[in-house]
């Protein structure tokens, strides 16, 4: 299968880095539910990946924050270039902005949780 390479800063990029979180977040919680995963789950993932906890998280929600402000507060996980594989036709590991790549790395979480992956492989534990 052939994947989209990202260049340094395309137009995707710059859309993704001023999109606010708040918008994406409530597609996040019913992609998760909707496949029978909590949105304690959720959080769980979000603050494997970024370091916010409840509190923060909804802070930035309340904020308005733009994905890009999103990950430039966030503590990301040293972890974090465990996540590999593809998610919207791009292999996270090949992205070479890093609000895109990071802001698709949330995205491929997300969606091994509503996949039904245990939380175990899903936070990378003991790989």
């Amino acid at each position: 299968m052939k994947t989209k390479k990202s260049a340094k800063k395309t137009g995707q990029d710059e859309r993704i880095a001023k999109m606010s979180f708040a918008t994406v977040y409530p597609y996040y919680v019913a992609k998760v539910e909707k496949k029978g995963r909590t949105k304690a789950e959720l959080h769980k993932v979000i603050e494997w990946l970024t370091g916010y906890d409840e509190k923060k998280l909804q802070k930035i929600i309340e904020g308005q924050a733009t994905f890009e402000e999103f990950f430039q507060k966030a503590k990301i996980n040293p972890d974090a270039h465990r996540i590999t594989g593809t998610i919207c036709g791009y292999r996270v590991e090949e992205i070479q902005n890093p609000t895109t790549r990071l802001a698709r790395c949330l995205d491929k979480l997300v969606d091994e949780l509503a996949r039904g992956r245990p939380l175990e492989k899903i936070l990378r534990a003991g790989e």
